[in-house]
């Protein structure tokens, strides 16, 4: 009887940790080909510098729920190649991350545009750090004419440590198992155009847009793109209006996740399954424990995007 009682415990607490495991929101590599999440803070990082205020106070002490700058990996182990979606102020970090053991060469960085937190990482292939031997940087034109004709990125150039490679919109860029297609969205382009990236496996494709003005300004469908992929990582800056005090959000324009989910709900559950968001401002309460906009937002079949989840390629 006491064994029949013991296997019966036994039975229960296993199948409470299947369910666990099963709601755990990452999606373990199944291909050679997979994305990782390195990142997902706005450009300045969570906390923030010289903020003092509730929503980055703690974190100064405790490093536990710090974020690093939005970016995105993508490897290919059969190659051992490996490549990142901006280059962010963590960097370092975030290739450590993406190589695993370093048995992955960074074969090339793909930049959206040149905003703070998507570009200036570049610095660290440098003659003051890396060294790096001409890595492909693809750029769109405007984001390639900035690189090479502004210091210090221009030595960049100059040094071979980095080898501009040329992006067209919507044209195909071909790296034997994963293609790369750049995606030109409306954003504040003050010294380039702003891309988003979407990303084809051997069997799963990936849409990157972690900057982009409203949806209804974009000339393609957002609609429609979600339902070409697998995964869909969207700009998800701002939770709702008013959330920067003193600031007219009208002049730091993102889709507010509140608005993205009312635009997204006519989208079938299986689609909108497909949606995390990314690129998070300090001020963004789904940064906080415990916070009921992180809540909302599952609520609605949606996610958030969380460092070192991988997806399959």
């Amino acid at each position: 009887m006491k064994k029949l009682i013991f296997l019966y415990i036994f039975i229960l607490v296993s199948c409470g940790e299947t369910k666990q495991e099963i709601s755990e929101p990452k999606i373990m590599e199944t291909s050679s080909t997979y994305l990782k999440i390195l990142g997902v803070a706005q450009d300045a990082g969570f906390p923030q510098i010289n903020c003092y205020k509730d929503c980055c106070k703690d974190l100064w002490n405790d490093k536990s729920m710090r974020k690093m700058v939005s970016c995105i990996g993508v490897a290919d182990e059969q190659n051992k190649t490996c490549y990142l979606f901006d280059a962010t102020p963590d960097i370092r970090d975030q290739l450590s991350l993406l190589q695993k053991d370093q048995s992955l060469q960074l074969s090339g960085i793909f930049l959206t545009h040149a905003h703070m937190g998507h570009y200036t990482g570049l610095m660290h292939l440098g003659r003051e750090a890396m060294g790096a031997k001409k890595v492909p940087v693809y750029a769109m034109p405007r984001m390639a004419e900035m690189l090479g004709n502004n210091a210090p990125w221009s030595q960049l150039v100059s040094l071979q440590n980095i080898d501009i490679q040329p992006l067209q919109n919507d044209v195909e860029v071909d790296l034997n198992k994963i293609k790369i297609i750049p995606l030109q969205v409306p954003h504040r382009d003050e010294f380039s155009e702003t891309v988003g990236f979407k990303i084809k496996g051997e069997n799963k494709t990936a849409l990157f847009i972690p900057d982009i003005d409203k949806w209804n300004k974009w000339e393609k469908s957002i609609l429609d793109e979600i339902r070409k992929v697998d995964y869909a990582f969207l700009d998800g800056t701002f939770f709702q209006n008013g959330e920067i005090p003193g600031r007219d959000m009208s002049l730091i324009p993102h889709p507010f996740i509140e608005e993205s989910m009312q635009f997204f709900k006519t989208l079938p559950v299986e689609e909108k399954d497909k949606i995390y968001f990314i690129h998070f401002n300090h001020t963004n309460p789904v940064l906080q424990k415990g916070n009921e906009a992180k809540k909302q937002i599952m609520e609605n079949g949606f996610h958030i995007a969380e460092e070192g989840q991988t997806f399959s390629l």
